[in-house]
């Protein structure tokens, strides 16, 4: 494997993580959408699901939510980045 491809796959982990998570949890995984961007803060991941799903998502009391960020706050320092989770609220039209 190239230095290339291995640096893709590390840069990619923290996405494909939330993303493979989040799909086992809601009802609608095809309606999953998570985006990666990096900014001056540090990588960004911001997750789009279905407006039913939104509770499973978060959790009681935030818990899920609270979980995910977490978890990936823990990659992001295997690959020594800050890496912040943003749930996107569903628009009412769909």
């Amino acid at each position: 494997m190239s230095d290339s491809a291995l640096m893709d796959d590390t840069q990619t982990a923290d996405r494909d993580f939330v993303e493979f998570v989040v799909k086992q949890i809601v009802q609608f995984p095809d309606q999953v959408e998570v985006t990666r961007t990096i900014d001056e803060m540090g990588v960004l991941i911001t997750l789009k699901v279905s407006k039913d799903d939104m509770g499973k998502i978060i959790g009681k009391s935030g818990q899920t939510a609270k979980a995910l960020r977490i978890l990936l706050r823990i990659i992001g320092s295997k690959n020594n980045a800050r890496v912040n989770l943003k749930i996107v609220e569903p628009s009412e039209i769909a």
